[in-house]
């Protein structure tokens, strides 16, 4: 796989199969696969993959073809990441709050 440098906001199936070094034929059976990875199509049903989807795709990638995951297995480590984030993103709110709570307490005892 070669170094990413995204600047387009779309890239086609041949763009993407080329930056993994790829067939055009495993992104679509990926796709198939993962119901992570579903990039827009234009009118004409061409693929148009965001930058979302390229980082979906480097996960998947990654997984399969250099951790050596079966597809099952790559689907189930999706799905324990996107839960981690889950929990993780609710752990940083509940301290942001805790915070805010704790300034808030410190301003109304400031005042007395």
């Amino acid at each position: 796989m070669q170094a990413i440098e995204l600047t387009k906001l779309y890239y086609s199936i041949g763009e993407v199969a080329d930056i993994f070094g790829v067939a055009p034929s495993l992104i679509r059976y990926w796709e198939a696969e993962f119901p992570s990875l579903r990039p827009a199509k234009n009118n004409r049903g061409e693929r148009k993959y965001t930058q979302k989807d390229i980082e979906t795709i480097k996960s998947i990638y990654h997984l399969l073809k250099e951790k050596g995951f079966t597809i099952e297995g790559a689907k189930k480590e999706l799905d324990t990441q996107k839960n981690q984030a889950k929990e993780q993103s609710a752990i940083i709110k509940k301290l942001k709050d805790l915070r805010k709570n704790i300034l808030n307490l410190r301003t109304e005892l400031d005042k007395n």
